[in-house]
């Protein structure tokens, strides 16, 4: 008889939304608030910026303040620690089956046909997606059924990788409002946007809204002045001022796929996690997960770090290793 509490116990421990499905990716249940009910896929997987890191702190703030189920995947090797080189890797890849929203942050990925289509597939069901810095060049397919998709990034989302526009950890980046889109909810309650990654080269396509472009700046900290020099454009060849104009560094449109539904799509070529220290691009991508699910942006989105967040220097091979999944929840600050 002393033995049936202990079952049960047992029972409830494993059941208890706290334990993830999957011991190779991080699950937040979410709870109360407006993402009740609503389940946002998050999808590490890049050499150089730190995408392990970034993604389960914004998976802590979508879950924490505003209610949202939050599966994190991530590049892991064979020991079952989370290795961002290994470019055919995606853990718990099935989880997309039931995303209602994605979040990726992915760098010339070259997964296996059985994991690609439950990306495929979630592309389809219409899913809105927010996509950060180099998944502009998301993956790098050369043959089988999604060899296309090494395309999505021009086709879909916007534009692909065409150069590093400012120097490459010289110049940081400030955003730059275009005329008018201050009113669009995605930058609703942004103030600024700052980040220390460089600006990159990016031309989107004309169905797509730019919400702010790239400064460059001359130095690396947000007072650091405009950058002022010349350059050539990598499509024509002629020569600019390095802001004259600006980069577009984030941009929406509705994308119809091949499947006839229209995914809702927010790119911005910014999002290190050491760019991720912004509350302003915080704010932009929780604010596009409202806005690409079509729900009431709130008018100053809580976007605080849940626990201490340090993000490492990007860089390639600069991640921490040895660390599994799990140990991606941010700690209380000590």
């Amino acid at each position: 008889m002393k033995r049936r509490p202990l079952l049960a116990l047992a029972a409830l421990l494993c059941a208890s939304p706290a334990h993830a499905a999957d011991p190779l990716t991080l699950e937040l249940p979410g709870g109360d608030g407006p993402g009740k009910g609503k389940h946002v896929v998050l999808i590490s997987g890049d050499e150089e910026y730190r995408s392990e890191e970034a993604l389960p702190m914004l998976a802590g703030i979508l879950s924490t303040h505003h209610g949202f189920k939050c599966t994190v995947l991530f590049s892991v090797g064979a020991d079952g620690t989370i290795d961002p080189n290994n470019q055919k890797s995606v853990s718990g890849a099935a989880a997309m089956d039931s995303a209602d929203a994605i979040i990726m942050a992915l760098r010339f990925r070259k997964w296996p046909d059985a994991d690609m289509k439950h990306f495929v597939d979630a592309f389809h069901r219409g899913v809105p997606i927010v996509a950060l810095r180099t998944s502009t060049h998301a993956f790098q397919i050369g043959e089988g059924a999604y060899k296309d998709y090494s395309q999505f990034g021009k086709k879909v989302l916007g534009e692909e990788w065409v150069s590093h526009w400012g120097g490459h950890k010289s110049e940081a980046t400030r955003g730059v409002f275009e005329p008018g889109a201050d009113k669009h909810p995605v930058l609703r309650g942004v103030k600024d946007v700052f980040g220390d990654t460089d600006v990159y080269e990016a031309y989107p396509p004309a169905d797509a809204t730019i919400l702010f472009r790239g400064q460059v700046l001359k130095g690396m900290t947000p007072d650091s002045p405009p950058a002022d020099y010349k350059k050539k454009r990598s499509t024509d060849k002629k020569e600019q001022g390095i802001n004259d104009p600006m980069q577009a560094v984030a941009w929406v449109r509705e994308y119809k796929n091949d499947a006839g539904t229209t995914n809702r799509i927010l790119t911005t070529t910014m999002g290190s996690a050491t760019d991720l220290q912004s509350e302003g691009l915080r704010r932009v991508v929780v604010n596009g997960v409202f806005w690409g699910l079509k729900m009431e942006v709130p008018a100053a989105a809580n976007v605080t770090p849940t626990g201490e967040f340090k993000p490492t220097m990007y860089g390639f091979n600069g991640g921490k290793k040895g660390i599994k999944p799990a140990d991606t929840a941010l700690k209380p600050a000590k």
